[in-house]
């Protein structure tokens, strides 16, 4: 899948307008790349202790994608990851509620669109009480692995990633039964992937981390891809099924399904068709399908409906029993 891609008048306007209108620009600049106030800066750990399982191929350092090969003017894109990280984003201590959700940036399994789906999701999560962890999960794909399909390596990062964070909850200041992952595109099918594997660890335990349930207490899927196959990559086929590789064993833990219509990347039929097999497989779910929004709106506000998603979410998980007690 190929992962998406203000001029002020002034014109009759005052100078001291134009000075106030930069100045209120720069606020908001600042209010949406800074860290909430009170939070703690953000710790970074590996996610693997040596050597990561199961990859291979010569991929390149890790970089940032310049301008003129991004996928995107509106996103940092990060590539070649090779050392997957978790990058935790805590809340205030005052405002902690313990629980903590694992951040999955899309880019069709290429890239990471590490700002737009990553830092920025963690600091809305801050702001209602939850731990944010970023997960750097390996990209791009490996020599091989073909791009109608979902890479297989990712799978292995975020299930390490949420044993690693149960196993840390003390530490953490983190609940161990309220953890779950959230992800966006490609990054929403590996939410969904962690979400019905948990039973199914792909790959041999390595430590004591790997005790630890890689189980999500819940799972977020924000206009997810890969759920109805592809044939070839970008042409969805079938789209009144899952694809053949999709599984959902009994324990499946709750989802909240988000999409718009107008999706021209992966089609809103992705999540429609999730939502029914979660329904029919009698797991918790729940399905918002916006009119417009397009793709890769992540956590941004605008004038459409579909920025109505994060204010929803927090309502299922309150619902859920996710967002508990505030604890120090």
């Amino acid at each position: 899948m190929k992962m998406r891609s203000g001029v002020l008048s002034v014109s009759s306007i005052s100078f001291c307008s134009i000075i106030e209108s930069l100045r209120l620009s720069l606020v908001v600049g600042l209010l949406l790349a800074c860290p909430v106030q009170g939070a703690e800066e953000p710790l970074v750990r590996p996610v693997w202790p040596g050597a990561v399982p199961a990859d291979y191929g010569m991929i390149g350092p890790e970089r940032v994608r310049a301008p003129s090969e991004a996928p995107t003017k509106n996103a940092k894109w990060i590539t070649n990851v090779t050392k997957p990280t978790m990058t935790i984003f805590r809340p205030a201590r005052d405002k902690n509620t313990g629980a903590a959700i694992i951040i999955c940036p899309g880019g069709g399994y290429w890239n990471l669109a590490w700002d737009l789906e990553g830092e920025e999701v963690a600091a809305w999560l801050n702001t209602v009480g939850v731990t944010g962890v970023v997960l750097k999960y390996r990209v791009p794909r490996r020599p091989d692995q073909p791009e109608r399909l979902p890479a297989p390596g990712p799978l292995l990062d975020a299930q390490r990633a949420v044993s690693l964070v149960r196993s840390r909850a003390a530490e953490w200041g983190i609940d161990p039964n309220r953890i779950g992952i959230v992800g966006f595109s490609a990054g929403g099918h590996l939410a969904v992937a962690t979400a019905t594997h948990f039973d199914q660890r792909a790959y041999e335990p390595i430590d004591e981390i790997d005790k630890a349930s890689c189980r999500p207490d819940f799972a977020v899927a924000v206009y997810p891809g890969y759920f109805i196959e592809q044939q070839p990559a970008g042409k969805e086929i079938n789209k009144d099924v899952l694809a053949p590789y999709i599984r959902i064993p009994k324990e499946t833990p709750p989802i909240f399904l988000v999409h718009a219509s107008d999706d021209a990347v992966a089609s809103a039929e992705n999540s429609v068709v999730m939502y029914l097999a979660l329904k029919r497989a009698n797991v918790a779910t729940e399905l918002h399908v916006y009119a417009q929004g397009g793709h890769g709106f992540g956590v941004r506000k605008s004038s459409l409906p579909c920025s109505a998603w994060t204010d929803r979410c927090v309502a299922w998980l309150q619902n859920q029993g996710m967002l508990g007690t505030k604890t120090k």
